[in-house]
């Protein structure tokens, strides 16, 4: 499926056997030029230019290139200046002073949440089922580590507190035996719904058509339930459903989206996880 709608694109000479990598793991087409006879065949292209690989839609009036950023931009400036352990993110999976858990992010995406969560003091674990999301995430968390060990020792920290994993949610929790579960488990799945918010950037729209939605969401919340110590999260559009048609505990809303928090246990006063 994917080979015919995406192809690996090498900008330089010097860039051909990164995208061959790629496009061998992710079993898609591979150029090295931007011809047009070329990028016409396909709809989206996955350009590896020097150390940065990001995702552009072809054709006229193309929405901008996707990447996963952490080292400038709102991701950083919310590092920096984003409200700390007050922001509604925090609060919903229980970091507060002294009470730093060990976070399952099984719906990864491009790695905004966790990286917050990370830079809040949390040891995070990211799942990401899709090879094209996956393969963007890891190149930005490669390029921020790069960055960082040169020029910023907190930014590493953080980065250092993110472990990438590439397999699917349900295989992976169901995996878990009862002496390594996770704190808290987050999920952000995407949804059909979403794609019709005027919120949601033509960009990312296109990301999340090409990724696919989690059309299987409804699954992984009493898996979730099934396999953390304290709580479950889910971050849904405002207006949405429950998922799974579960009930939370409590809920923590924002102006467009809200966080549906599942108590399994009460949260100690003091955990923090190596």
């Amino acid at each position: 499926m994917l080979k015919t709608i995406l192809a690996i694109l090498a900008n330089q000479h010097f860039d051909v056997e990164i995208a061959k990598k790629i496009a061998s793991q992710i079993e898609c087409d591979f150029f090295i030029d931007r011809a047009p006879e070329n990028l016409d065949t396909h709809p989206y292209v996955l350009m590896v230019d020097g150390n940065k690989i990001y995702l552009q839609q072809t054709g006229r009036k193309a929405p901008g290139p996707i990447f996963a950023e952490f080292t400038e931009g709102a991701v950083d400036h919310r590092r920096k200046f984003g409200g700390g352990k007050g922001q509604m993110i925090a609060k919903a999976v229980g970091i507060k002073a002294g009470v730093y858990p060990n976070i399952l992010d099984a719906t990864a995406g491009l790695g905004k949440d966790s990286f917050v969560l990370a830079s809040l003091g949390s040891q995070v674990t990211l799942l990401e089922r899709s090879p094209i999301a996956y393969c963007l995430l890891e190149n930005g968390l490669n390029r921020a580590r790069d960055f960082a060990q040169e020029n910023d020792p907190e930014l590493l920290t953080v980065i250092n507190r993110m472990q990438l994993i590439q397999q699917s949610s349900h295989d992976y929790i169901a995996s878990l035996k009862t002496e390594n579960l996770p704190d808290v488990i987050y999920l952000d799945p995407m949804f059909p719904e979403r794609e019709k918010s005027a919120e949601v950037k033509k960009e990312m729209a296109a990301f999340h058509s090409l990724v696919g939605k989690d059309e299987d969401a409804d699954l992984l919340l009493p898996l979730a339930l099934a396999h953390v110590n304290y709580r479950v999260v889910v971050k849904r559009p405002r207006k949405a459903p429950f998922l799974n048609n579960q009930t939370p505990s409590f809920q923590l809303e924002g102006k467009s989206s809200r966080f549906d928090i599942y108590t399994v246990k009460k949260m100690p006063e003091k955990l923090t996880r190596s």
